[in-house]
């Protein structure tokens, strides 16, 4: 019989599951997301680093592992919880297992834990610290490490270390991605529309962005506090006085307004998951989205000459933001959406026609 795994949490709250995964103990910020599908893509995604991640879906791996749908070449969750594993998995793209997966990637897991009520304490007290372990007999220590915990040095640690590029089409626009732990569907959508994707280091520094010509440039996803990148955002500062087109994606929408003059705050558990409603002002339309993040901009802290354009049908965050200063906008779910929908990919569109309205100011 399989020994108990705990999860305690930062308020005192102790549940009890089994164990999976990687052995050990850990610590991290604990969180939940909603999808019922994309578990691979959750794993993999850079901005859930520092997170002890809860799927509220009960049944996860029941379609196994399957490398091409993975956003990042590695993991970096801190730790994964579930309602029930499955151990068998049957999906003709299949090649391996969730418990093999968290093994390879160091991640350990707990299954056999009433995630729904595990959920509504978030949701109610609000997002905290947690450790994974299996021993509980000095509580008041591990509460003393639980409470000491924070994030750091999260989009260096998942940011690319060197500049690569890929190519595009014949006469494609030429696209700096600003990598500050960006999904690989960003870089997919790009391409698939025949653009030259050159992505870089979150140290990069506007002088060395704009050296290399681009027609836009894609401001990426990533984890962490935004308000941390202080000199990500004196840079980006920098940038934005180029005339350049830009488009931020959730760290880079955050990332663009701060450096603009705005301000962002942590929400009370964030928005994780694929069925976010997220309101167009522009068209009056409504989408469904997907999100991945624990901060948004606060509207009353935008300058005159940013308009927001998208607002979240459920709380009335932020949710997108047009520059009227520069040829540039935000979005704070991810149009790319992978796993979730794909109502908002116009988006991309959108951002080819600015490129292809500034390069024609040039002629």
């Amino acid at each position: 019989m399989k020994p108990n795994r705990f999860v305690v949490l930062e308020n005192g709250q102790v549940f009890s599951g089994k164990p999976f995964g990687a052995e050990g103990d850990i610590l991290g910020e604990i969180v939940f997301t909603t999808g019922m599908t994309g578990y691979l893509e959750t794993l993999t995604d850079p901005s859930y680093y520092g997170q002890i991640v809860i799927q509220t879906f009960p049944l996860i791996g029941n379609y196994g592992v399957i490398p091409a749908d993975f956003e990042s070449s590695s993991s970096h969750v801190k730790a994964y919880i579930v309602r029930e594993w499955c151990q068998v998995p049957s999906n003709f793209r299949c090649e391996g297992e969730l418990d093999a997966f968290l093994k390879e990637h160091n991640i350990p897991g707990v299954y056999g834990i009433d995630t729904r009520e595990l959920t509504k304490v978030i949701r109610e007290v609000g997002v905290m610290n947690a450790k994974i372990t299996s021993e509980i007999d000095d509580l008041d220590r591990i509460l003393t490490e639980i409470r000491s915990y924070r994030i750091e040095n999260a989009v260096e640690s998942v940011s690319s270390s060197e500049i690569s590029v890929e190519q595009g089409e014949p006469g494609g626009f030429k696209v700096v991605l600003w990598d500050f732990g960006a999904k690989e569907n960003i870089r997919r959508e790009l391409l698939k529309r025949g653009c030259e994707v050159i992505t870089v280091p979150s140290h990069t520094s506007a002088e060395a962005i704009a050296d290399l010509k681009p027609d836009g440039i894609m401001l990426s996803n990533g984890p962490g506090d935004p308000a941390d990148n202080t000199e990500i955002i004196s840079e980006l500062a920098r940038l934005s006085e180029t005339g350049l087109p830009i488009y931020g994606i959730c760290l880079g929408h955050q990332l663009l307004a701060l450096a603009e003059g705005g301000e962002t705050a942590k929400l009370k558990y964030g928005h994780r998951g694929a069925n976010q409603p997220v309101k167009d002002l522009n068209q009056g339309k409504v989408y469904i989205t997907s999100q991945n993040h624990g901060y948004a901009v606060v509207p009353e802290s935008l300058p005159s000459h940013a308009v927001m354009r998208f607002v979240n049908v459920n709380d009335g965050t932020c949710e997108g933001i047009e520059y009227k200063n520069m040829p540039a906008f935000s979005t704070q779910f991810h149009p790319e959406a992978s796993a979730g929908p794909l109502d908002t990919c116009y988006l991309f569109d959108q951002f080819m026609d600015l490129m292809r309205e500034e390069k024609a100011k040039c002629r």
